[in-house]
């Protein structure tokens, strides 16, 4: 992770986006059960380390810091990462303060409750991604009939409810194929998070190898993996800095050289995004 600002530059759009109804949502406080988080003191720290970061979005995510809050309930908040990796790169944090500091693979191996609570909130993540790169990427060919029947309904002088839109339209494209759900096996941050991030690795943050490769290598650790055998390898994962750097893509092999894949990944993902 990088110490670098992040600027916003997504395109307006006039139909309904996701990620602004909800962050508009999440501004405002939301009527929720008493949550032991809520009810935190402001953290006083002494020599503040900035791997803490994720800790005020756990603990006050109705106070949106940075704009970055998405959506959120008395379990997890979602946020958009500060350097995103790709076109959409979010993070879901647990927001129970026993699993603030433990270790995504060992709690995600050994409490199969904890497990089943991960996976059905990133299912909803994944689906709220997946909205996103549609909205993003409506030039893509596999995705024409869904655009298509959407741009007739929308323009009705009637149009559907958001409810009855759904029965209406085509599938389309199945952009959640290419979103990713899993977590590092050595977390850059100290807060428990999970990575909901998409495939594409388009992004001005992604500067150097190790970006690369903890999103495409088994240092990511998938969520359908889980559970692990305690002593899996997954466990330590080596010196994976080191490894070959390979195209998400088309598997084309480019070893250390960073600037050249850097390159090749700007034609795949006008390719990927054109399917």
């Amino acid at each position: 992770m990088t110490r670098e600002e992040l600027t916003d530059n997504v395109p307006a759009s006039k139909r309904s986006n996701a990620f602004t109804e909800l962050m508009s949502a999440a501004k405002k406080p939301k009527p929720t059960s008493p949550n032991p988080a809520e009810d935190l003191p402001e953290p006083r720290r002494r020599g503040w380390d900035p791997r803490d970061g994720l800790g005020i979005y756990a603990e006050r995510p109705k106070d949106n810091p940075e704009g970055r809050v998405v959506d959120y309930d008395d379990d997890f908040v979602v946020i958009r990462d500060k350097f995103p990796k790709a076109s959409v790169h979010l993070l879901l944090i647990p927001r129970d303060p026993k699993v603030y500091f433990q270790h995504p693979l060992a709690l995600l191996s050994t409490s199969p409750a904890f497990l089943e609570k991960v996976r059905t909130r990133a299912a909803r993540v994944k689906a709220l991604a997946a909205s996103e790169l549609r909205r993003l990427y409506p030039s893509s060919a596999s995705d024409a009939p869904y655009q298509s029947a959407l741009e007739a309904h929308m323009s009705a002088s009637d149009p559907p409810s958001p409810s009855e839109l759904a029965s209406l339209l085509p599938p389309g494209r199945d952009w959640e194929k290419d979103i990713v759900v899993g977590v590092h096996t050595h977390p850059s941050m100290n807060h428990l998070h999970i990575h909901v991030i998409s495939r594409d690795m388009h992004s001005p943050w992604l500067k150097h190898k190790k970006h690369y490769l903890s999103f495409n290598s088994s240092f990511m650790v998938r969520l359908d993996e889980f559970p692990l055998e305690i002593g899996s390898p997954r466990f330590k994962p080596g010196d994976w800095p080191k490894w070959d750097m390979q195209c998400w893509r088309c598997g084309r092999n480019f070893a250390n050289k960073f600037a050249e894949l850097k390159r090749h990944l700007e034609g795949e993902f006008e390719e990927w995004k054109k399917e």
